[in-house]
């Protein structure tokens, strides 16, 4: 069996807001090609967790390190969340952040910016180096949408879209950018039973397609419980604990501060 290779290293990460010590001493190793989930109680710092993880927030304390495919090593703290997205981290949110008023392809063909090889005198004058990048970058846009099998409504404005397409098109969207690591933030909020049945398949596939690391929040237990192969509990900004699935559902520390009687449904 090969080695696990470490993509993402978390060091005793702590943030502060106005005094509130959001999280606190955080710590945590992703490896390449794992599905891991981040639980918790509402308020726990799960989000914020995610916001200094893609650069949007800078801890206070602490370190975050992360390998690109290359195996160079990056400070996360160091870098905007456009330098982390192009080196291989990619996000979704909480609430759905799509271009509503731009077509489905124009939203997946914003993400692939930081993959064009054109100068700007090649897009002012539109070169053959120009069309030749719009072409593949056409094809790229259709092949990811074909993927989540919304290639044929490529023409349509996003916000018309049914809300699981939405969501199916952030996670589009955030694959295009080429990532080595996707953060997943409750992707299954708001869904129905078989949407978030759907949501797990996906999940699955996007991770044996793409060969991605794949850390995700969810309040959904059997999702996470489903599809995950490590969990991390959060608990007023700390590790409450981590493990296994089995570990975690029958760990009385979890089951008090967090998963109560729905322990017994997972």
């Amino acid at each position: 069996m090969s080695e696990k290779k470490l993509l993402l290293q978390a060091s005793n990460v702590s943030i502060v807001f106005g005094g509130l010590r959001a999280v606190s001493d955080f710590n945590m190793e992703l490896y390449r090609g794992e599905l891991v989930g981040l639980i918790g109680p509402n308020g726990a710092g799960k989000t914020t967790v995610f916001n200094m993880l893609s650069g949007v927030y800078t801890p206070t304390e602490g370190e975050i390190d992360f390998w690109d495919k290359s195996d160079k090593v990056h400070v996360v703290n160091k870098k905007s969340p456009a330098k982390l997205n192009k080196i291989g981290i990619a996000r979704t949110f909480q609430n759905i952040r799509l271009f509503g008023n731009l077509t489905v392809g124009d939203n997946v063909r914003i993400a692939l910016h930081n993959q064009r090889r054109c100068n700007p005198f090649s897009v002012l004058f539109r070169t053959l180096k120009f069309r030749r990048d719009e072409r593949i970058m056409t094809v790229r846009v259709e092949n990811l949408l074909k993927l989540f099998g919304i290639k044929e409504k490529k023409n349509e404005l996003a916000k018309n879209l049914p809300y699981g397409e939405q969501r199916k098109l952030e996670i589009c969207r955030a694959l295009a950018a080429n990532p080595s690591l996707l953060l997943l933030d409750e992707p299954a909020a708001g869904m129905n039973p078989q949407e978030t049945k759907e949501l797990m398949e996906l999940i699955a596939f996007i991770r044996r397609e793409f060969k991605l690391t794949i850390l995700l929040i969810e309040h959904d237990m059997k999702l996470v419980m489903g599809i995950c192969e490590r969990i991390f509990v959060l608990n007023y900004g700390q590790v409450l604990a981590s493990g296994s699935p089995d570990e975690i559902k029958s760990n009385p520390d979890v089951i008090k501060a967090y998963l109560g009687s729905e322990a017994e449904a997972v």
